[in-house]
C-alpha cells in the first residue's frame, strides 16, 4: 500500500524545484561579455571620479611633492598621471575576468555587492601580495610615511564600494536602458578628458598659459 506524501513535503519540493529552475534561468543572464564590459566601464568612471575628488580635496599636488614621497610616486603634472584613466580600461577588464567566475556568489545573491566590496578591500587594498601604498605590507616594508598610507585609504575604499555596488546593480538590471546611456556617456567623457590631458602633458596639445 502506497501512502500519499504529506502536502507540506510536496509544496516544499515543488518550491525547491521552482527556485532552482528560476535560479538557472537567471544565471544565464550573467554573460561573460556583460560582466566584463560593464565592470570595465564602472571601474574607469569611478576611478576618474574618486581621483578628481581626492586631487581636489586632499591636495595631492603638494602631498606627492613631499621629499619622502616624490622619489617613489610620479608627480601630479606627469603626462602618465593625466593619462592614467586610459589604462583603467585594462584593469577593469581584469576585474571583470575575476568577477565572472564569482557570479553565482556575488551577482545572484541579495546584497552580493557587500561580498564583492569586502573581497576588494581585503585582497586588493589591505592585503595585496606586494607592498602597495595603504596596504599592511606597504606600511611595513616601505619608507613611505604613515600619513601617506592613511591619506590614500578613503579614496580607494570608497572607489571599491562604488565599483562593487554599481557593477552589481547595473549587471542585475539589464532592462534599465538609461543606465547604459549614463555610464556609456560618462565612460566616453572620461576617455576624452584623459586623452586631452595626456596630449597636453606631452606638449602635443597646447593649453592656455
Amino acid at each position: 500500500m502506497i501512502l500519499p506524501q504529506p502536502r507540506r513535503t510536496v509544496i516544499s519540493l515543488q518550491g525547491q524545484i521552482n527556485t532552482n529552475y528560476f535560479g538557472r534561468q537567471h544565471m544565464r543572464e550573467y554573460t561573460f561579455a556583460s560582466i566584463t564590459l560593464k565592470t570595465a566601464i564602472i571601474h574607469t568612471v569611478t576611478y576618474f571620479l574618486m581621483g578628481v575628488l581626492a586631487f581636489t580635496f586632499l591636495d595631492y599636488a603638494s602631498k606627492y611633492s613631499d621629499p619622502t614621497v616624490a622619489n617613489l610616486m610620479r608627480q601630479t603634472n606627469d603626462p602618465l598621471v593625466a593619462g592614467g584613466p586610459l589604462f583603467q580600461v585594462l584593469r577593469g577588464i581584469l576585474f571583470g575576468l575575476t568577477f565572472y567566475p564569482l557570479r553565482e556568489i556575488v551577482f545572484a545573491r541579495k546584497n552580493g555587492w557587500l561580498i564583492l566590496w569586502l573581497v576588494l578591500v581585503v585582497v586588493g587594498i589591505l592585503s595585496p601580495f606586494g607592498p602597495s601604498p595603504s596596504s599592511i605590507e606597504g606600511m611595513i616594508y616601505t619608507i613611505l610615511p604613515m600619513w601617506f598610507h592613511l591619506m590614500g585609504l578613503p579614496e580607494v575604499v570608497i572607489q571599491a564600494l562604488l565599483l562593487a555596488f554599481l557593477s552589481y546593480y547595473w549587471i542585475n538590471h539589464p532592462e534599465k536602458k538609461w543606465l547604459d546611456w549614463v555610464f556609456g556617456i560618462a565612460f566616453a567623457l572620461v576617455l576624452l578628458l584623459s586623452t586631452l590631458g595626456l596630449l597636453a602633458g606631452l606638449g602635443i596639445l597646447r593649453t592656455p598659459a
